[in-house]
C-alpha cells in the first residue's frame, strides 16, 4: 500500500472528538483527578504537562478506557466509552503505555502485527489488508529493515518506533501516549516527537501525549493542557498557556519565557539564583534572578 506524504492536514467528519465531563478519577480511596471537564481538539497534537503526581497519566489512562471513572464520563463522539464494546473502542483509540514490554524473542513484525487484533474475528484471521497495514506502519516509522529483528535487541529509539508502528497498524483515529520519550537520549526524543508530529500531519491522527519536558511540549503541541493537583490550570495555544507566572505557580520554578530561536514557540529559561555556571577562570557565580514573575 502506497501512502502519500504530502497530504495537508484537515479535519473531517471521520475525526474523533474525545473529551470528558465531570471526571473524577482515583485508585482505591485516593482521588487523583476531581470533577474535570475536557475537550480535545480533533486532528491536532495535544500535550498534557504538569508536576509529578498531578494526574497526567491517570487522565490519559481514563481517556483510553484503561481506568474506570469514579464519577463522570469519557466521551468519544458524544458516546460514553464504557457503554461501547471493547473491540470497538480498540478500533477507535490506540494507547501506548509509558514502558511497554514485549514477550522475549518477539520480532518487530510480530509486535506490529498485534495492532491488527481489534480488526480480526474468529472467522477472519490474517488477511491481505492486515499485511498491507503492517507493512505501511513499518514504512511510516522507518523500521522496515528491522522487521525480522527481535524487539529486545533494539535500541531505545528503535524500540519506541516499533511500539508506535504497532499503534499505527491498529489504524485508530486517536493515539494516546504516556511519556513516549522516557529513558531516551535527546536525539531519540526528538526523533520520536518528530515522528508523532508527522503522523498527525500526514495521516490526520489526533495525538494526545503526556510529556515531562515543558520546552518540548511547547514546541510540538498545537494544544497544551497544564495540570496541577488533579485539575486543569490552563489549556490552549502554548503561547497563551506558558507564562512566567504559570511556570512559577504550577512547577514552583522562577523562570522567564522567551521565544524559541528556531520555532518561536515558548522557551522556558530557569532564573533561580543558584551557583550554576562557571566562567572562563573556573569561578562559580550565581545566576541573576528574574526581574519579574508575571
Amino acid at each position: 500500500m502506497t501512502v502519500r506524504t504530502d497530504v495537508v492536514r484537515t479535519e473531517s467528519t471521520s475525526t474523533a472528538h474525545l473529551g470528558a465531563e465531570g471526571l473524577t478519577l482515583g485508585y482505591a480511596e485516593h482521588t487523583v483527578v476531581t470533577d474535570l471537564d475536557l475537550q480535545l481538539p480533533p486532528g491536532r497534537v495535544t500535550v498534557i504537562v504538569g508536576p509529578n503526581a498531578c494526574g497526567k497519566s491517570t487522565l490519559l489512562r481514563a481517556l483510553g478506557r484503561l481506568l474506570k471513572p469514579a464519577r463522570g464520563l469519557v466521551l468519544l463522539d458524544g458516546e460514553d466509552l464504557h457503554h461501547r464494546p471493547t473491540r470497538w473502542v480498540a478500533q477507535q483509540i490506540g494507547v501506548l503505555a509509558q514502558t511497554p514490554t514485549a514477550p522475549e524473542g518477539m520480532t518487530v513484525f510480530d509486535l506490529v502485527a498485534r495492532g491488527r487484533q481489534p480488526h480480526q474475528r474468529w472467522w477472519r484471521q490474517w488477511s491481505a489488508e492486515d499485511e498491507a497495514r503492517v507493512t505501511e506502519a513499518l514504512h511510516q516509522t522507518g523500521i522496515t529493515d528491522l522487521a525480522d529483528r527481535h524487539v529486545d535487541e533494539l535500541s531505545g529509539g528503535q524500540r519506541q518506533r516499533a511500539w508506535i508502528a504497532m499503534t499505527i497498524a491498529q489504524d485508530t483515529r486517536t493515539l494516546l501516549l504516556d511519556e513516549p520519550t522516557t529513558y531516551l537520549d535527546i536525539a531519540h526524543q526528538i526523533e520520536v516527537l518528530d515522528l508523532l508530529r508527522r503522523l498527525n500531519h500526514d495521516l490526520g491522527r489526533t495525538i494526545v501525549a503526556v510529556l515531562h519536558d515543558l520546552n518540548q511540549a511547547a514546541r510540538y503541541a498545537d494544544h497544551l493542557i497544564m495540570m496541577r493537583d488533579g485539575r486543569i490550570v490552563a489549556h490552549g495555544d502554548p503561547a497563551d498557556v506558558v507564562t512566567d507566572r504559570r511556570v512559577h505557580d504550577v512547577f514552583g520554578l522562577e523562570a522567564i519565557v522567551v521565544p524559541d530561536p528556531v520555532t518561536a514557540t515558548p522557551l522556558i529559561v530557569p532564573a533561580v539564583p543558584r551557583y550554576a555556571r562557571a566562567r572562563g577562570n573556573g569561578e562559580l557565580v550565581p545566576a541573576e534572578p528574574a526581574d519579574r514573575i508575571g
